[in-house]
């Protein structure tokens, strides 16, 4: 419906605007809807008229002449509107309504003007206050009590003692500006005329029936006003569109007369009509002038103080005494004229006088204005919340474009803002658009090394109330337009307001999500622990990314354990090993207060890294900065305490991991050692013998001292398969007299076969652990008795078990004491004669040494012990007896020259 009637419009205002489908409120002949500028955005107000609306209810005129005098009278409303809307114009005054676009006509005869945007008039505000106290009145009926909540809602007054009185103030304002610079008498002040805008201030407007006053020496273009015209009431219109009579003055009803008092007059019947239930004037003429001289012939029906003017409700005291007797009065020369009515009783309270100096603010100096803001927050809490939310905080951001103001306006700011019961949308609505075009502005222009003083100091306040901040506002918006602010206090070269920006950083992460702490908040404090070169920002920062890690800030920094922690506010494993921890091993002060405040972050880091991690990266860390040569005995004490904690975890990580690894093993390594001949030997074995064996330090002494071993029925050999080859080492005793001892050897070598086997198993090389002092090129090639020729592997074991011989040979022959038990050899250097079929030795005929060889083995010199008993130490047989023993060979025969 509203649509078709918009396209019969057709006017610039509906080409430019987007207009709402249903209007807010009505204001006389004029229904007002929300509009917003397609261009730039602007809210405004959109005034519309429609000439149908003069049509009578019932629509008949069965003359011409009615229909004739009908169109005429619609005509000289339609222009006394036009008027109304083309004073606006004119008119240019803070009290004053303001024009946005200027009345335009439509096709269909209708009219079409743009304002600022208003909620309501006075007289659709005061009519709400009206049913809304019935609605009370009938819910006390069945139970409700004044004051309490009805269907979820707390019934309060539409206005204050202080939004009367302000409201008040602003319209004798209008008044005084109309009455003396533009030299104009309103002539129709009501409710309806008086508009609330969307800061809650009151505008003076429908001036439709505005004129000289008589007598009048200013120029005006407005014509005269027609009282004749003016008082009669055509029944055929509707009241809105015609004077009404409940607040007229008697200068025009009764006197004719057009004088400035006149609006005073009905200004002071405005007043009554605020405290009246209802919220009417205590004139009730019905539209008649009859009726109205009728009233004022009686004093009992006239209002004044006497009758408390007729108010259903008591007065203030100051506007009973002193301030509605001189505004309803008879005689126009005894009323008080705008700018007095200002200057009375009423208005004299500081809340009143701080909305005036707010009013005013602009022609204020500087240091006034500066005193203003400081004062302000002692009477914040006084004020009404609607005043504070729509008049008080509005007037203070108009204020936070002066960088001097800054840090003052935006105290105030956060103040109204903790004390307003709707603070999150007032933030949201007015402050933080505010914030973001203050300060995004100076972070995208300030270069390196600028400093703004003024913008430092509103950053701070911000810094301050950033709890604040985070309770009134979304995540996303925190993101989007709180973040940069703290972001360009990080990177300021103030360290004052670094400090401030890194302090906050406990109470902004529970906002934040894991991305943007991320990605956006620890490369910027990064960036300023490693760039800061003072000392108490290197540990805020340390503290910072502490907490970055998942410590809080009451936490004691050495733990008593140290335990797996997750949270949507702590860096992940790897950004703390591969980003945080790089950055605490470049720390190159050893200053106690660094060393510690990285102690904090060690300890969180304990709690997220992985053990190896630990034990590689950590703990040598943890060493280094322990030994500091600044740290005190505490301080030492509690790296210790660390340290041991971390190597605990380790150690029993460890042990858990290693315990797993071995229940999931089939045979285990005992297993594996005993079946394994490639596996390392047991530190205890020794020529085929263990301690696990019985061969312990009593055996040894039974060994040197030549005793029998009664546990033990044979000696073990060297070669037992249970055992892992070992190259043979001589065991050497030093006793008191510096003897020298031969080693132990066993009594029945295996054969060349065997020890291929074994060293085939060892695959490897096999070593002497002593080389002999007698060159061993003189031993003869071993040659097998057996036609078959021999395998590398049986040479080879053949070669190191004659080597083996030739040592126990040097060793028999430089003996001089037998301590063993075998009989002393008349002649020590004396050898045993050579055999043609096979090498006789103290262990017996080997096979397949034959000749040279058993002659080479002669020609070493060794005199081997003559065992005089079963099972004695070597258990080496007698030498064998044969031809040319008695003959000296070798070195024998230079035996004396020695």
């Amino acid at each position: 419906m509203f649509t078709s009637a918009l396209k019969s419009f057709s006017s610039n205002i509906t080409a430019n605007y987007t207009i709402s489908a249903t209007p807010s409120s009505t204001a006389g002949a004029w229904k007002v809807f929300d509009g917003k500028k397609k261009s730039t955005g602007k809210v405004v107000s959109i005034f519309i008229f429609e000439r149908k609306a003069l049509e009578p209810q019932g629509g008949r005129l069965n003359s011409r002449s009615d229909a004739a005098s009908r169109r005429k009278i619609q005509d000289e409303v339609v222009e006394r509107l036009k008027k109304e809307a083309g004073s606006l114009a004119r008119l240019r005054h803070p009290n004053i309504l303001e024009l946005a676009e200027a009345v335009e006509d439509t096709r269909s005869g209708g009219l079409m003007f743009a304002t600022e945007p208003v909620t309501d008039t006075l007289a659709g505000l005061l009519q709400k206050q009206d049913d809304q106290d019935k609605s009370t009145n009938s819910q006390s009926r069945f139970g409700h009590h004044k004051g309490e909540e009805v269907h979820g809602e707390q019934r309060e007054a539409v206005f204050d003692e202080l939004e009367i009185q302000k409201g008040l103030l602003q319209i004798s304002k209008g008044l005084e500006f109309l009455h003396e610079s533009a030299g104009l008498v309103h002539g129709n002040l009501t409710p309806e005329s008086i508009y609330i805008n969307a800061k809650s201030d009151w505008k003076l407007s429908g001036m439709g029936f505005s004129g000289p006053p008589d007598a009048s020496n200013k120029n005006t273009s407005s014509p005269p006003i027609a009282l004749s015209e003016l008082l009669y009431h055509d029944p055929r219109l509707p009241r809105n569109v015609q004077l009404n009579l409940d607040f007229t003055s008697p200068d025009f009803v009764m006197d004719s007369n057009i004088s400035s008092s006149a609006d005073m007059f009905s200004l002071g019947l405005v007043v009554v009509a605020l405290y009246n239930s209802p919220h009417t004037s205590p004139l009730h003429t019905s539209g008649n002038i009859t009726t109205y001289k009728k009233i004022f012939s009686l004093s009992s029906s006239i209002p004044a103080s006497s009758n408390n003017f007729l108010c259903g409700k008591p007065l203030p005291r100051q506007l009973l005494v002193d301030v509605l007797p001189r505004l309803i009065t008879r005689k126009p020369a005894q009323r008080i004229n705008a700018r007095e009515f200002q200057q009375s009783a009423f208005f004299d309270n500081i809340l009143v006088s701080a909305i005036r100096f707010l009013d005013s603010f602009p022609a204020k100096t500087p240091n006034e204005k500066a005193q203003f803001m400081r004062g302000l927050p002692t009477i914040l809490e006084q004020f009404p919340r609607s005043v504070l939310d729509r008049k008080v905080l509005p007037a203070i951001l108009g204020e936070i474009k002066d960088k001097e103001l800054l840090a003052l306006v935006l105290i105030d700011v956060f103040s109204i803002i903790r004390i307003l019961p709707s603070g999150q949308r007032a933030f949201a609505d007015k402050v933080l658009p505010q914030l973001r075009e203050t300060f995004h502005s100076t972070a995208a222009n300030v270069h390196p090394g600028d400093r703004d003083v003024s913008k430092e100091a509103g950053l701070v306040v911000v810094l301050d109330n950033i709890g604040l901040i985070i309770e009134q506002c979304s995540g996303k918006s925190f993101k989007d337009d709180i973040l940069p602010i703290i972001q360009l206090g990080l990177e300021s070269s103030t360290h004052s307001l670094v400090d401030k920006s890194l302090t906050t950083l406990s109470t902004i992460l529970p906002i934040l999500d894991f991305s943007t702490i991320k990605n956006d908040l620890f490369p910027i404090i990064a960036a300023v622990f490693t760039k800061t070169s003072s000392l108490s920002i290197k540990v805020r920062s340390l503290e910072a990314l502490g907490i970055l890690c998942g410590a809080n800030p009451s936490d004691h920094p050495i733990p008593t354990n140290i335990s797996p922690r997750t949270s949507s506010t702590t860096l992940d494993k790897y950004t703390v090993q591969e980003k945080v921890v790089p950055l605490l091993k470049g720390i190159k002060t050893k200053e106690p207060a660094v060393m510690m405040a990285a102690l904090a972050v060690f300890n969180e880091v304990g709690k997220i890294a992985d053990t190896e991690f630990l034990a590689i990266d950590i703990l040598p860390v943890l060493w280094s900065f322990s030994l500091g040569p600044l740290l005190n005995l505490q301080q030492f004490a509690e790296y210790m305490s660390l340290i041991k904690v971390v190597s605990g975890k380790i150690e029993v990580e460890q042990t858990r991991k290693l315990r797993e690894l071995a229940s999931t093993s089939t045979n285990g390594l005992a297993n594996t050692r005993g079946n394994d001949l490639m596996s390392m030997p047991s530190n205890d074995s020794h020529f085929g013998t263990s301690s696990g064996a019985g061969f312990g330090e009593d055996d040894f002494e039974r060994l040197v001292l030549g005793r029998d071993n009664p546990s033990t029925n044979a000696t073990t050999s060297i070669f037992n398969t249970n055992n892992s080859f070992r190259p043979l080492q001589p065991q050497r005793s030093h006793t008191a007299t510096s003897m020298t001892t031969s080693p132990t050897w066993p009594t029945s070598p295996p054969g060349p076969s065997a020890m291929a086997s074994i060293l085939h198993s060892q695959q490897g090389p096999v070593s002497r652990a002593i080389t002999p002092d007698h060159s061993l090129s003189s031993i003869g090639v071993l040659k097998p008795t057996s036609p078959a020729s021999p395998s590398s592997n049986d040479i080879m074991a053949q070669s190191h078990w004659n080597g083996m011989q030739s040592i126990q040979s040097l060793h028999a022959n430089t003996m001089t004491v037998n301590p063993w038990g075998s009989p002393p050899m008349a002649n020590a250097w004396a050898s045993p004669p050579a055999t043609t079929t096979g090498a006789s030795s103290a262990w017996g005929t080997l096979p397949g040494v034959k000749g040279s060889m058993a002659g080479n083995i002669g020609n070493l010199g060794m005199k081997p012990a003559i065992a005089t008993q079963q099972g004695s130490g070597f258990g080496i047989a007698p030498p064998p007896t044969g031809p040319g023993r008695g003959q000296k060979t070798g070195l024998d025969k230079y035996e004396s020259l020695i």
